[in-house]
């Protein structure tokens, strides 16, 4: 998996996220801000790896992305490995 891939695979995941209001309000719980601090992160490098490590917190979230996605649920931990370290499996 190529850092691109990785990267649209976040993106994916955050598309995903905003699309459901309950994961919405935990995102922002998790990190702390606002609506307004959230997309201000947003545009940060390291916030790609924030959203894949609130996706992997729980398994139905990777499942329900992974499905909503139509990719393998390894597919997420491979990305976040990618971006920042951690075990690809």
């Amino acid at each position: 998996m190529t850092p691109n891939e990785a990267r649209d695979i976040a993106d994916a995941g955050f598309a995903h996220i905003a699309g459901d209001a309950e994961l919405v309000g935990a995102l922002l719980a998790q990190s702390g801000s606002d609506v307004a601090g959230l997309r201000a992160m947003a545009g940060r490098p390291e916030f790609a790896v924030f959203v894949l490590d609130f996706l992997l917190e729980l398994d139905q979230r990777v499942l329900d992305f992974a499905q909503a996605a139509q990719i393998a649920p390894q597919r997420v931990q491979m990305a976040r490995a990618v971006l920042g370290g951690g075990d690809p499996w």
